[in-house]
């Protein structure tokens, strides 16, 4: 080979290497930018916008989606930690560190001349084992009163005790099977609300008022009718409405729709709840009822009060049915009462499905804000831990997983051996951070808890990180869904693939730009 042509090899292989560096780098930032959150003594961040409007927060899904984040390996990384959000709704921070050092550990050994086909094929093998062991290692909850659940609780909560007490009240409201459905989401029954009391209730809440103050304010025994569409008579064209048969028409529509207000009202209805606009005409004669009527109620909540009270969802059209016809799909509820304060109206004790709701307060919009997404991470993480058991947190289970990831590298042959190795020390990073943000030599404290849950036969074994006395997590409280550690170490491990892949790095044409400059010519 001559010269000329080692040199452009040697450049081709230093130019991809810059485009593998660039993307660690990129997310090596984005771990930087939340691992300072991680753990019982975990920090908070502020995030500024250019208007000057602050957000505090201790959330790494919160940091990651409102950091400005231009680099296309940097938004893989916020995409991952969305997708970790999305599925369990708790642990991004983890994942997202998890990630950072994974990406980091794989890029070095590329550096060292280890080829990438080789650190990925180890990093698949690693986080395989790895997750096998943690499946292995998760205790199920039979029992909804289980005192576990309550420290799942106070440990995704940040040792916010009122809010873990709320949230794991709600759970036992709506009960396991509820909590087992795949399709909800004991998060969603969180909100907040500035100058709110914290409570929980069997019931939902509509964030909006009845349409004027002469409807009641409370009714008891209600019988409730939602409807998906506008609650106002068929429309006319204006070309139409100058034609005497088009005229006619438009009057026979006004007298079909009075008819229909009035089968509602006959049919002995409390309380409407409807999708869009309300007519002047039914406004007046519903509130001459006594009827409390809810006028451009949110789709989503508008479907929770259906499923609570039981209530068939109904169009406009479905009005047209006989009194007996339209009972069918009436829901009920004990007691709706609209909380003037609060500006919104609470439907308790429907006859449909168990839903309950946390209410969480706080004296500023600020810390509010942040109150509700650590209740939203205490929900999810009690309905992970329902679905999928628990596991010690610290730390402590990564940690004792690297040691079986460290005994598969052992039996690895040929360079797959040093991808693996990646993920053995991934696996440390997550108690080394937690150790690091508590004021302790995270070096020191790894090798005091190896060798301790060695000796000693416990995975359970961690730091303390008020003492930094080496204790067993059961003993102490600190309990994680196991669901979010394995799908942390999943998401890292999809990440990091993703990341090495890539060794070019092409700007694409702007296609708007070429599509102009064509039309121009």
């Amino acid at each position: 080979m001559s010269l000329k042509q080692q040199a452009s090899q040697g450049a081709e292989v230093n130019e991809k290497m810059a485009a593998l560096m660039t993307n660690a780098n990129a997310v090596r930032a984005i771990a930087s930018a939340v691992e300072g959150t991680l753990g019982p003594k975990g920090l908070d961040t502020m995030l500024v916008d250019k208007f000057g409007e602050v957000v505090i927060t201790n959330d790494g899904v919160t940091i990651l989606t409102m950091m400005e984040a231009n680099h296309p390996a940097a938004r893989m990384v916020i995409n991952i930690a969305k997708s970790q959000q999305e599925e369990i709704g708790d642990g991004t921070t983890t994942a997202t560190v998890m990630a950072g050092t994974l990406v980091s550990a794989g890029v070095e050994q590329v550096a060292k001349g280890v080829p990438v086909a080789r650190v990925i094929e180890g990093i698949r093998s690693g986080v395989r084992r790895a997750l096998e062991v943690m499946k292995e290692q998760a205790l199920p909850i039979e029992d909804l009163q289980h005192p576990w659940l309550n420290q799942v609780a106070l440990v995704a909560g940040r040792e916010h005790r009122d809010i873990a007490e709320l949230v794991v009240e709600a759970a036992r409201l709506i009960g396991q099977e509820k909590l087992l459905d795949a399709n909800f989401k004991l998060s969603d029954t969180v909100m907040s609300q500035e100058g709110a009391n914290n409570q929980v209730f069997m019931g939902v809440i509509v964030n909006k008022e009845t349409m004027n103050k002469q409807m009641p304010k409370e009714l008891e025994n209600v019988k409730v009718l939602v409807i998906d569409d506008a609650l106002e008579p068929e429309q006319i064209e204006d070309e139409a409405l100058g034609t005497e048969a088009g005229f006619a028409r438009y009057l026979e529509l006004q007298s079909e729709f009075k008819a229909n207000v009035q089968k509602i009202i006959d049919i002995g209805t409390g309380l409407v709840l409807v999708d869009r606009g309300v007519s002047d005409i039914a406004e007046e004669m519903l509130t001459d009822a006594g009827v409390m009527v809810v006028q451009r109620v949110l789709n989503k909540e508008l479907r929770r009060a259906a499923e609570h009270t039981g209530a068939r969802v109904i169009k406009r059209t479905g009005l047209k049915k006989d009194s007996a016809e339209l009972e069918k799909y009436l829901g009920a509820a004990k007691k709706v009462i609209e909380n003037e304060k609060l500006e919104q109206l609470w439907i308790l004790d429907g006859s449909g499905k168990p839903m309950a709701t946390v209410l969480v307060g706080a004296a500023t919009e600020e810390v509010v804000g942040e109150r509700e997404r650590i209740a939203k991470d205490a929900a999810s993480s009690v309905q992970a831990a329902v679905k999928g058991g628990v596991v010690p947190g610290g730390g402590a289970l990564e940690l004792a997983v690297s040691r079986e990831v460290e005994k598969l590298k052992e039996n690895t042959r040929g360079m797959a051996a040093y991808g693996v190795g990646c993920v053995a020390e991934t696996l440390r990073r997550p108690m080394a951070q937690i150790v690091s943000n508590a004021g302790f030599n995270p070096l020191e404290k790894i090798g005091d808890v190896l060798s301790a849950q060695v000796e000693q036969n416990k995975i359970s074994l961690a730091v303390d990180c008020d003492t930094g006395d080496i204790v067993d997590m059961f003993d102490l409280g600190v309990l994680d869904p196991a669901l979010v550690k394995i799908h942390a170490l999943k998401a890292a491990g999809e990440i990091a693939e993703a990341i090495l892949r890539i060794d070019t790095i092409i700007k694409m044409k702007d296609y708007q730009q070429s599509e102009t400059n064509s039309l121009e010519r």
